[in-house]
């Protein structure tokens, strides 16, 4: 698959992963769904070892070869093309992974499509708890230790990037006022991202001396997320997707202005191509663990996306990575995990290159420039403020917009927005009933006006020629999905008046 990663809550291991249950309760984690599996993970190997279906798998951990040394892996057979028409090696990838302990169940498959991308799949039922995948620790890049090991040589480098800001100027449309907006990037708070870049770095100039070389070979050459995006591109997305889009380029810039620090790095190697498809590998791919470490872990890379997934993931004391069926699921069906972020495919599609179809909801689009506290605590996150796929609308919206519109009396403002603190909800009412005029007009703008926004966009994004700017059709694809929802609320709307 192109884009393929997993992402982890705080609380849990995987970020926001609903497990076919109630759609916005549990963006918990895979981890935390179902109940049964809320206890101390148990030590993988024990959890395998009862499974018979996998019980070939298992081998002696003490003979395994060790991932982490510079042997040479015979499978590999040339060095790692990353121009985007190139094929991906997964077939060696796969026996590469057997030989390093990596196991998985009877049913597990591994599948490609015509266009090169690769995903997992079952080929019998599985029942729910049966386990899927293990990948034992020594197999798994984490920030930590690609820190420990270019650190110091790194140090440089790792000063300037804490140092740098990058900005990018895009105009955004707001409810209450059309003003220009200066997009940030500051890769401070991504510095196990940094260092697992680095890693990725060097074992690619190893070529097929790197340990790592097989897994390599079989990664995705083309990408669409924000970071492969050009200015065409931005410039066919409605702007909140813009900005998002725009962000990991911007995040991409600054990484590759640091590498001028990297000294163990030669100047081939430091090439903005090369450069390029490194972020893009660890951005779309890697795992956001509680304890706040940064994973990419072959082989469970290869799960795709879905807002109600089939599959849960998590790690043991050993840090060792198993997967386990979240529900029953039937043979051929594609195994899937929440990548999180179920209610926001623009932020989906920025970072992973992808469209997320089965989000049952989206951040309707209203962008306030510098919220205040109080709007905050109102409800003004773009996780909560929701138009959904029925043409429902989250009461975190009609609370926000007749928040703003309230900004004509201040005293009623301040009235409203304590009720809303102390959950006086009878108060909080009577003023939705009192001023549902203005809020209904100031709700029907802004979705009237992202309708034409959106048009527009989608007929000039069809002058261009696909064939030379081949990110189009996702970003067709990512607006007509929108638009298809901003009518579901449009005519909800039209039915209140």
């Amino acid at each position: 698959k192109t884009a393929t990663c997993m992402m982890l809550t705080s609380s849990v291991l995987l970020l926001g992963l609903p497990l076919a249950l109630d759609t916005r309760s549990c963006i918990a984690s895979a981890f935390h769904c179902p109940a049964s599996h809320t206890g101390t993970p148990r030590r993988a190997l024990d959890i395998w070892s009862r499974s018979a279906s996998v019980s070939h798998f298992l081998a002696s951990h003490k003979d395994r070869p060790h991932i982490g040394t510079n042997k040479v892996c015979s499978l590999a057979t040339a060095a790692v093309d990353i121009t985007e028409g190139a094929l991906r090696d997964v077939a060696t990838f796969d026996e590469w992974a057997a030989i390093h302990g990596v196991q998985r169940s009877d049913d597990f498959e591994l599948t490609s499509d015509e266009s090169g991308d690769a995903s997992a799949l079952t080929s019998q039922d599985i029942a729910a708890g049966s386990p899927l995948l293990y990948v034992p620790s020594e197999m798994i890049l984490t920030g930590t230790a690609a820190r420990e090991e270019l650190g110091v040589e790194a140090a440089a480098a790792e000063q300037k990037l804490a140092k740098s800001k990058v900005f990018g100027k895009m105009e955004h449309f707001y409810i209450y006022g059309d003003e220009p907006k200066e997009v940030a990037s500051e890769a401070s708070d991504h510095m196990a991202q940094f260092y697992i870049w680095l890693k990725i770095l060097k074992e690619y100039e190893l070529g097929e001396q790197s340990p790592w070389h097989p897994w390599l070979n079989s990664l995705p050459r083309y990408f669409s997320n924000g970071a492969s995006m050009t200015d065409l591109c931005f410039g066919c997305l409605p702007p909140y997707a813009a900005e998002l889009a725009l962000g990991e380029k911007l995040r991409q810039s600054q990484f590759f202005a640091a590498l001028k620090e990297v000294p163990f790095l030669s100047s081939e190697t430091k090439n903005f191509d090369l450069a390029k498809w490194a972020y893009s590998v660890v951005h779309t791919r890697y795992l956001d663990v509680p304890n706040g470490e940064i994973s990419l872990v072959p082989m469970a890379d290869m799960f795709n996306h879905n807002a109600e997934p089939n599959t849960y993931i998590q790690f043991d004391e050993e840090g060792n990575c198993c997967a386990y069926a979240a529900c029953d699921i039937s043979a051929g069906d594609s195994l899937t995990i929440s990548y999180g972020d179920a209610f926001n495919p623009s932020k989906l599609m920025a970072r992973y290159g992808f469209l997320d179809e089965s989000s049952p909801a989206q951040f309707c689009k209203i962008i306030i420039n510098d919220p205040s506290q109080e709007l905050l605590d109102m409800g003004y996150d773009v996780s909560r403020l929701l138009f959904y796929n029925t043409g429902d609308i989250s009461e975190e919206v009609w609370d926000v917009v007749l928040y703003q519109e309230l900004k004509k009396s201040p005293e009623e403002q301040q009235a409203f927005y304590k009720a809303h603190v102390v959950g006086d909800v009878r108060t909080k009412q009577s003023y939705h009933e009192k001023y549902f005029p203005q809020t209904l007009a100031a709700l029907q703008k802004h979705v009237d006006y992202i309708l034409i926004e959106l048009d527009d966009l989608s007929q000039h994004s069809r002058r261009y020629n696909i064939d030379i700017n081949p990110r189009l059709p996702l970003i067709l694809s990512h607006n007509t999905f929108v638009i298809a929802t901003f009518k579901r609320v449009q005519e909800n709307l039209k039915s209140m008046r």
